[in-house]
């Protein structure tokens, strides 16, 4: 059974969001980042190259395949 492309790192997050170029979507994602600490309670993970999410959850199918995913998240690209 295929494995999750997408995992959990230990890339930095504040790294990530420090290396958007432009100044607007940098700033949206810092006030991104804000709303869904305070919401969630969790810290950032990055997951991925661009995805920032906040806890797991694990899911199953019965069909057999199961694994993790982030439970709240957003993804960034990082155009100018």
């Amino acid at each position: 059974m295929a494995e999750n492309k997408t995992k959990p790192t230990s890339a930095s997050v504040d790294d990530f969001i420090a290396g958007i170029e432009n100044p607007r979507r940098r700033a949206d994602a810092l006030t991104a980042l804000k709303i869904y600490k305070e919401v969630t309670g969790l810290p950032p993970v990055m997951w991925g190259p661009a995805i920032i999410g906040f806890g797991t959850l694990h899911y199953a199918y019965e069909t057999g395949r199961e694994g993790i995913c982030q439970r709240p998240a957003f993804r960034l690209a990082k155009r100018t």
